[in-house]
């Protein structure tokens, strides 16, 4: 009898095991198909050209195909512009890492709940709205779009990201590294400083790798305050274009579309590498 039991229960497990793996190929689905059509339609535009010319006029579209040319011009004012507003959106980081470490040593306060409240709040915000009230706040005053408009908006939608990664990794920290640095004679801040944080580096960098893969392919506040551009712009106060951009004014213009598969790959593998790099970074701190 206990025998049949035992069986009953080895074969229960391996029903319920394939069920599990079944739904985790089911939900993989849909992930291989996105990453697979964009791969197939777009590696073939990936070229030096493609990465080193900027967003081609209609006039030139109109005359390639005419002449049954491949479609000229790049992207590489959006990389430019993304890398410019990225460049300048690492304030956020700082002021994540500093507010996630007062959170992390003020949990029970009520200022610190406040603010822990508000963080989730603007962490569910849609990015829409984000995009709108930089508008006013920024686009508006500056009299124009521009890049500083458009890292504004990054800064907003990375700070929630940091700020948690941040909190959630000192947490986990032992409390015996910060008893350890207070009966040296440190004082709380400097404990912070020269202790807790270098020790959960790995985590905290890692959020901040997410946070940026996570804003990186964010179009619509850039539409609200970058606006976009043709050509290559380093200015930091006038329309600045980027890739999440440049794939929507693809979509828009019918000549153009092609160039939607080429630029959706490049900020496909660009998010992946970053993702990789955190989990790596991760992996190597945990051990």
């Amino acid at each position: 009898m206990d025998k049949l039991k035992i069986q009953n229960r080895l074969a229960k497990d391996k029903a319920m095991k394939l069920v599990v793996c079944l739904l985790a190929a089911l939900t993989a689905v849909p992930l291989f198909a996105i990453l697979g059509e964009v791969f197939l339609r777009g590696y073939d535009q990936l070229s030096w050209t493609f990465f080193t010319e900027p967003t081609p006029t209609a006039y030139r579209v109109m005359k390639a195909i005419e002449n049954g040319e491949p479609i000229p011009g790049g992207i590489v004012n959006g990389i430019v512009g993304t890398m410019i507003m990225l460049a300048m959106a690492v304030v956020a980081v700082p002021l994540g890492i500093l507010c996630g470490a007062f959170l992390a040593e003020n949990s029970k306060s009520r200022f610190a709940k406040f603010v822990s409240y508000l963080t989730d709040l603007l962490q569910g915000t849609p990015s829409v709205i984000i995009g709108i009230v930089v508008y006013i706040w920024v686009v508006v005053p500056m009299k124009g779009y521009s890049a500083i408009a458009g890292s504004v908006a990054l800064i907003i939608m990375m700070l929630p990201l940091i700020i948690r990664s941040t909190e959630e990794t000192l947490k986990i920290l032992p409390a015996s590294l910060k008893e350890a640095g207070l009966a040296l004679g440190g004082n709380r801040a400097r404990v912070m400083l020269k202790v807790q944080l270098p020790a959960a580096f790995g985590g905290i960098f890692t959020g901040v790798l997410l946070a940026i893969s996570r804003v990186i392919g964010e179009t619509a506040p850039l539409m609200f305050t970058a606006l976009g551009c043709s050509f290559v712009r380093y200015a930091i106060d006038k329309p600045i274009s980027a890739v999440p951009l440049l794939i929507w004014e693809f979509f828009n213009d019918p000549n153009l579309q092609e160039l939607i598969w080429g630029a959706s790959l490049f900020l496909l593998l660009f998010v992946l590498t970053l993702n990789l790099t955190a989990k790596y970074f991760a992996k190597k701190w945990n051990q």
